[in-house]
C-alpha cells in the first residue's frame, strides 16, 4: 500500500491500517500473532529502505517475525503514523532529521539502530562537472531544512562556497555561507520528492537529490552525477521506533537482522556504493 501526499488517499491508508488493528503489535511483545508468529508493521521509503526490508522478511520469518512494509512517498507521514501507532516502526530518515522533527514537534521516539547512509548528490543535465558550473549558476536543493547542512558542507568540500567557520557545519544555512566567489543562486523550496523531476525538465543549473529518490527514479548517484557525499556522512538512515518499543523483542530482532553481515553485504552488492551500510546509533 503506497501512501500518497493527497489527503483522501492518505486518510484512506490511515483509516485501512486502524482497521487492521495496526496499533496492537506493540507494546510489550503483544503484537498479533498468527501461527506463532509476532506482526510487526513497518513503514519505509520505497527505495532502498523497503527493498532492504523486503530481503529481510525471510530472515525475520524464520526468528517468528512477520514482518509487514507499509510504503511512503513523503518524509511527513512516516512519523505521524509512528506517533499514532498505525506502524510499529519507520525506517526512512536519516538521524539529523529524527533529531529535528523531535525537537520541532516534540515526538517521543527513540532511535533503535542505524542500518545505512544514502548519500546526496549533485546531477546537471546542462554541465559534466561543477567547475563548468557558470557565474550566477542556479542550485536547486531539498526544502527539509535538516538537507540543508551536508549540501551546504559537501559544496564547500567541492570548493564553491566557504561557509563561516564559526557556525557549526551540522546545523549550517545557506545564509551562513561566507564567500560564494561564483555568485551561486540558491533555491531551497522544493518538496524533496520532485527534485528528481525538477531535473528531468532540466531545471536551474544543479539539483542536490537524496539517493533514494534518485535511486528510485532508476537515476545511478555514482555514474549519474556531477559531485557526491563521501561515506563518511554522518547522516545514518535509522530504525525509529516509540519509546520504550526499543525494547520490543520483535523491533530488536529487526535491527539485529538488518545489521546483520547478510543484509550488509546486500546493501553493497545491490547497490553498488550508492547506498552505503552504517552502523551509528
Amino acid at each position: 500500500m503506497k501512501k500518497w501526499l493527497t489527503g483522501a488517499l492518505a486518510a484512506t491508508s490511515i483509516f485501512a491500517l486502524a482497521a487492521c488493528g495496526a496499533d496492537d503489535s506493540t507494546g510489550d511483545n503483544e503484537g498479533t500473532e498468527e501461527g506463532g508468529q509476532v506482526e510487526l508493521i513497518v513503514g519505509a521509503s520505497n527505495v532502498p529502505h523497503a527493498k532492504i526490508l523486503e530481503e529481510a522478511q525471510p530472515l525475520l520469518k524464520e526468528q517468528g517475525v512477520d514482518l509487514v512494509i507499509e510504503t511512503y512517498q513523503d518524509y511527513i507521514l512516516p512519523n505521524q503514523d509512528l506517533e499514532a501507532g498505525e506502524i510499529d516502526a519507520n525506517y526512512f530518515q536519516s538521524l539529523p532529521y529524527f533529531e529535528q522533527q523531535i525537537a520541532e514537534l516534540g515526538y517521543d521516539f527513540v532511535n533503535a539502530g542505524g542500518i545505512h547512509v544514502e548519500p546526496i548528490a549533485v546531477y546537471s543535465q546542462k554541465y559534466d562537472s561543477l567547475d563548468e558550473l557558470p557565474d550566477g549558476a542556479e542550485i536547486i536543493m531539498s526544502n527539509s531544512v535538516t538537507d540543508h547542512p551536508r549540501i551546504l558542507s559537501l559544496l564547500e568540500e567541492e570548493g564553491l562556497i566557504t561557509l563561516d567557520p564559526e557556525v557549526d557545519k551540522m546545523v549550517a544555512e545557506v545564509g551562513d555561507i561566507q564567500d560564494n566567489p561564483k555568485n551561486l543562486d540558491f533555491s531551497f523550496d522544493v518538496e524533496a520528492s520532485l527534485l528528481v523531476q525538477f531535473y528531468e525538465n532540466d531545471e536551474g543549473d544543479a539539483i542536490l537529490i537524496n539517493s533514494n529518490y534518485a535511486i528510485d527514479a532508476g537515476l545511478n548517484p555514482l555514474e549519474d552525477s556531477i559531485a557526491i557525499e563521501g561515506s563518511e556522512s554522518p547522516y545514518v538512515n535509522i530504525i525509529a521506533v516509540n519509546s520504550g518499543d526499543e525494547d520490543n523483542e520483535a523491533v530488536q530482532k529487526l535491527v539485529e537482522v538488518l545489521m546483520s553481515e547478510e543484509i550488509q553485504d546486500y546493501i553493497l552488492e545491490e547497490w553498488n556504493g550508492n547506498v552505503i551500510p552504517g552502523d551509528a546509533e
